[in-house]
């Protein structure tokens, strides 16, 4: 059980683009069944390892119109969780969704996690909060091995575990792990903040349009730019390894069709 308070955090925001049109949220697409619980859904997962390491309350940031997510998930009850909502109403990517739970999360230990990203083993966050609370890194990132580094963010580490940097979408085929998963300190919620109030104020100033129409142009910042951008302000960022670990995006066609195959 980790010893200070952690808050998952799981980030929704997403339109499921690549999927095409769905009946419900990608969130809740259904991978199987779980017994005595009824059908498994795509955030299950999830939700089940971060209570796994004892992680009991979490928020979901969602984009209106998103609202089969809390009707499905309730309060959390049958995950034996808590589950808080919030929604961002900025379309900018996934740090902007994150940054709206900064008045709830600034103080605690933060868990995220990626409802559309299947990952193994289970336990993993037990083994990064474990890492955290050994050496008091700023950021501690779950890797698991990949060979798609032009898909994912490959990341750059040490023997020791450090990061030295993270490379989102790149031809870097020396790296052989991708970031999936992670837990931070406030000291990282802070940085995030920080870096996402100076973004905002270069795109829309101080005035806050009205529709989401009205919103500049932007190409989104991945979180793992933000990450990179932490290390090179002095934040400790180190990797928790799991050579036999496994992951599956399932935001395409073609891994959704894997997972729920039950090839995972």
């Amino acid at each position: 059980m980790p010893l200070t308070r952690v808050i998952g955090l799981m980030p929704a925001a997403g339109q499921a683009t690549r999927l095409g049109p769905l009946p419900m949220s990608k969130e809740l697409f259904p991978l199987g069944i779980q017994a005595g619980t009824g059908p498994k859904v795509a955030c299950h997962s999830l939700l089940t390892a971060m209570r796994q390491a004892g992680i009991t309350e979490a928020l979901v940031i969602l984009r209106p119109g998103k609202w089969d997510i809390p009707a499905y998930l309730g309060d959390g009850a049958l995950l034996d969780m808590r589950l808080g909502y919030l929604t961002v109403h900025v379309p900018f990517g996934v740090p902007f969704s994150l940054n709206q739970a900064y008045p709830f999360v600034r103080e605690a230990t933060v868990a995220l996690g990626f409802p559309d990203i299947l990952f193994q083993p289970q336990e993993a966050y037990t083994k990064l909060l474990a890492r955290q609370a050994a050496g008091g890194a700023d950021v501690v990132l779950g890797l698991f091995p990949t060979d798609q580094p032009e898909k994912v963010g490959v990341v750059e580490f040490d023997k020791a575990g450090r990061v030295a940097a993270i490379f989102e979408k790149s031809q870097r085929t020396d790296l052989k792990y991708m970031w999936a998963i992670a837990v931070w300190q406030p000291s990282f919620t802070e940085f995030l903040h920080q870096f996402i109030e100076a973004e905002l104020k270069q795109l829309i100033g101080s005035t806050v349009p009205q529709t989401l129409k009205q919103f500049p142009s932007y190409s989104e910042i991945p979180i793992g730019d933000v990450i990179q951008a932490a290390i090179g302000a002095g934040l400790r960022v180190e990797a928790e390894v799991f050579p036999t670990g496994r992951y599956l995006d399932i935001g395409t066609p073609d891994n959704l069709k894997k997972a729920v195959s039950g090839n995972f």
